[in-house]
């Protein structure tokens, strides 16, 4: 066969994996559930300054004659006690919670894979050695603790607090593509690479690093509802979004303050949090399902 066909067989092997997953995927109501609770969840964090009834609550807005109201038709969540609309908070919050998720896993994969294939790759050399050393005293300390640590050191806002998640998250990576990358290392695919004079840059990033793809997305999705549970955990104690921008974090804090009088502050951020990190979480598991049948 020629390179063409051979070339043409591989993309219709891969799209009827595809097609394969898919169904898999699609099959698991959980899944579905969750894929539609996430894009409701983007949408509306994309669309918040024209679906929300009191945009200008997202900012520094002050008005107590209606602190502290209970949910009604008016406040669908009600108000904290400076008058602001709980329900446009939250939904901007959202905003603040997805960018602290995607710019976290942007600047932690990259390097966390790099190095994942440099030491999986040159296994019992020096600087498999060296990496995986750094990156143990990494996980030997709790992502929590660690980034804690970090952020109490720096201001405590969202651009420290993501510098100090993505400092601690890249190990994870390394670690899982060190895994993936020894398990592959003596296929024959990478035997024939190194025989026809293959530079070790091809062979690392063309014909290995396709072959972590699945583990790399499932692994990120699940990390999404990780990381956004971390960083409403910091802005719980008050390194993460500073007031007053709308944290969830911050504004759980500030709602339990107030507990059980008015439940509401606490109680509908709270819920926020939940649905959007279990909604990765369902997401995470299906596509863990739908990987597996293209494995197979």
């Amino acid at each position: 066969m020629s390179k063409t066909e051979l070339l043409v067989a591989a993309l219709s092997r891969r799209r009827v994996n595809l097609s394969k997953g898919w169904y898999k995927f699609s099959r698991n109501p959980l899944s579905i559930f969750g894929l539609i609770t996430l894009f409701l969840v983007i949408l509306v964090a994309v669309l918040a300054p024209y679906i929300t009834p009191y945009p200008e609550h997202a900012g520094a807005f002050t008005n107590l004659r209606e602190s502290s109201q209970p949910p009604s038709l008016t406040h669908l969540f009600g108000t904290d006690t400076l008058g602001r609309d709980i329900f446009t908070r939250v939904i901007f919050g959202y905003r603040f919670s997805l960018l602290l998720a995607v710019v976290v896993l942007s600047l932690s994969i990259p390097p966390g894979v790099i190095l994942g294939l440099i030491a999986g790759y040159y296994q019992g050399r020096w600087i498999e050695i060296a990496i995986m050393r750094i990156t143990d005293i990494f996980l030997a300390v709790p992502p929590l603790v660690l980034a804690l640590a970090i952020t109490a050191m720096l201001s405590p806002n969202l651009f420290n607090q993501m510098m100090a998640i993505s400092l601690m998250w890249w190990p994870w990576y390394c670690r899982l593509i060190y895994t993936v990358t020894a398990s592959l290392r003596h296929e024959y695919f990478v035997y024939e690479g190194e025989l026809i004079g293959a530079s070790k840059t091809h062979i690392l990033f063309k014909e290995i690093l396709p072959n972590c793809i699945a583990p790399i997305l499932t692994k990120m999705t699940l990390d999404m509802g990780f990381v956004i549970m971390v960083g409403a955990s910091l802005s719980f104690i008050g390194l993460g979004v500073q007031p007053p921008k709308p944290g969830l974090g911050t504004m759980v804090a500030d709602g339990a303050k107030r507990l059980p009088d008015e439940w509401w502050s606490a109680v509908f951020p709270a819920i926020a949090i939940v649905i959007v990190i279990l909604a990765f979480n369902l997401i995470g598991d299906g596509l863990r399902d739908m990987f597996s049948v293209e494995e197979h």
